[in-house]
C-alpha cells in the first residue's frame, strides 16, 4: 500500500549528471532502483522492491498522463514526458523521463526500464501549465472517467499544434538547456 505522504514546497534538485534508473515488473512494482534514484527519492532499497513505483507519484500529476504513458507502452512503444515526483518525506522533483519495455532473450516483455534525468526549466514551466489544465479537467469529469478526459484535451491541445505530446517533448527538451 503506497503511505501517505504529505507534500511539501521544498524542490530536491537534480544534477545535470544525475540518471535515475528504475526497472519494474509489469505490473509497475520495481524490481531495480540505482543509487541516484534511492539518493533524490530519499527512499531505501528495501522501501521500494517489489512496490508499486507510483510510490514517487506527486499529486500535481495529471493521472491522464500515466494513462497515456501506459497506453504508449501496452502498444509497444516507447514513452518520453516530463514527470514531477515526490520524494519520501514530500518534497518534489522534476525528471525528462524515457520509458521502455523490458524484453527477455525471447523477446517476451517482461517489464519496464526507467531512464530520468534533469528536466531542462522550459520544459517545466510548460508542462506545468498543462498539467494545471490537465487537473482542472479531470477534477469536473470526476474519478472514473478523469485519466481519459485528460488524456483527450492534451491530444486534442498538441493535435492543433500538428504534433504529439511525446513528439513535443522529445523535439523541445530531451537535451537540458
Amino acid at each position: 500500500m503506497k503511505p501517505r505522504i504529505q507534500p511539501t514546497q521544498r524542490e530536491i534538485p537534480v544534477g545535470e549528471s544525475d540518471m535515475i534508473i528504475t526497472k519494474t515488473d509489469l505490473t509497475g512494482r520495481i524490481t531495480y532502483a540505482n543509487r541516484v534514484f534511492m539518493r533524490i527519492s530519499n527512499f531505501a532499497e528495501r522501501d521500494l522492491l517489489g512496490v508499486q513505483h507510483n510510490l514517487v507519484r506527486h499529486p500535481d500529476m495529471p493521472r491522464g498522463v500515466y494513462r497515456l504513458m501506459w497506453d504508449t507502452l501496452k502498444a509497444g512503444h516507447e514513452f518520453f514526458g516530463v514527470v514531477k515526483n515526490m520524494s519520501a518525506d514530500g518534497h518534489y522533483y522534476w525528471v525528462f523521463a524515457n520509458v521502455t519495455v523490458d524484453f527477455d532473450s525471447r523477446g517476451q516483455a517482461i517489464g519496464y526500464f526507467s531512464v530520468r534525468r534533469q528536466a531542462p526549466k522550459d520544459a517545466i514551466r510548460e508542462a506545468t501549465a498543462l498539467y494545471e489544465q490537465m487537473l482542472r479537467i479531470e477534477q469536473q469529469a470526476g474519478p472514473a472517467t478523469a485519466p481519459e478526459a485528460s488524456v483527450k484535451w492534451l491530444t486534442g491541445h498538441f493535435a492543433a499544434l500538428d504534433t504529439s505530446y511525446e513528439r513535443h517533448v522529445v523535439a523541445h527538451y530531451q537535451h537540458p538547456k
